[in-house]
């Protein structure tokens, strides 16, 4: 009984040591999480208030009176908000899922074949991750005018489905796996299709859940591309949609907030049920690299 006791006393004690050790980590912690959560609960709040308390001075942290509603129906009133959904719904979606098949075949083929001129090939992938969007966005808007996909789907999902960054994830999430399970597969009679398909691209699911997560997080939160491919008012997405509400003369603040506030939604959904994979998938693409 004083045994027990003992080691009772001896594991609080350690456990009061560590909380006194790692308290001011801790503290950083919080600190920089209210940094990061901060934006966000203002454009939350701002939503609930109109546009005098937005701009007022000195700010006011929380809303006096709730004009959500009234913010609901001038939103509604000014922009299609249905269409605008509907558009980024087919844009993320349509440069996701191809880009997660496409980028896992080009990731399987550089870990695990061997070609002449791979690593070369490979350095320059990784090359063109260095480039700013803003140096090639140019070339590609030609070649979606001459094309003729201005101002449809094609123009705008086409461009974006393969990615240097998701191809090195999924290569990197590949290499990680041994290479006996091909070789079975090989000696059972599999195709190297079904190799691909079958065995390999399911134990990478962490690394596809990731692919998929972040992928549809930037097409959904894309603001240049769209707003250079598509000018017709049906073709805008959510994105292009709020920039609507700050201008040069007029800026409305809390319609802004309101929407945005909205379309974030979707997305931290995903995130919050996708997050255990997300953290996995981060882990294990870097096993090799």
């Amino acid at each position: 009984m004083e045994k027990g006791l003992v080691r009772t006393k001896s594991v609080s004690n350690v456990r009061v040591k560590n909380g006194v050790k790692y308290l001011p980590i801790f503290i950083m912690l919080c600190i920089f999480a209210f940094l990061l959560l901060a934006p966000l609960i203002w454009m939350c709040l701002g939503s609930f208030k109109t546009d005098t308390e937005v701009m007022q001075y000195p700010p006011k942290f929380f809303p006096v009176a709730n004009a959500l509603a009234e913010n609901w129906r001038r939103v509604l009133s000014s922009i299609d908000f249905l269409n605008l959904t509907k558009n980024t719904v087919i844009y993320a979606v349509g440069c996701t899922i191809p880009g997660m098949f496409v980028n896992a075949l080009a990731g399987y083929a550089f870990a695990r074949f061997e070609f002449k001129g791979k690593n070369v090939l490979f350095l320059l992938f990784l090359a063109t991750m260095m480039i700013p969007f803003q140096v090639i966005m140019v070339p590609l808007y030609l070649e979606v005018y001459y094309l003729g996909w201005l101002n449809t789907f094609w123009g705008l999902i086409i461009p974006k489905v393969a990615s240097a960054y998701w191809i090195f994830l999924c290569r990197s999430a590949f290499q990680g796996l041994p290479k006996d399970l091909e070789d079975a597969a090989r000696i059972d009679g599999m195709r190297e299709f079904g190799i691909f398909w079958k065995i390999m691209l399911p134990l990478i699911r962490p690394a596809m859940i990731t692919v998929f997560l972040l992928s549809i997080n930037n097409c959904w939160n894309d603001l240049l591309w769209p707003l250079l491919v598509s000018s017709a008012t049906d073709m805008r997405t959510l994105s292009n949609g709020l920039a609507m509400f700050i201008g040069d003369r007029t800026s409305e603040y809390s319609l802004a907030f309101t929407a945005a506030t909205v379309s974030m939604l979707p997305m931290l959904v995903l995130y919050i049920f996708g997050q255990k994979y997300f953290v996995a998938g981060q882990a294990t693409s870097g096993i090799k690299g």
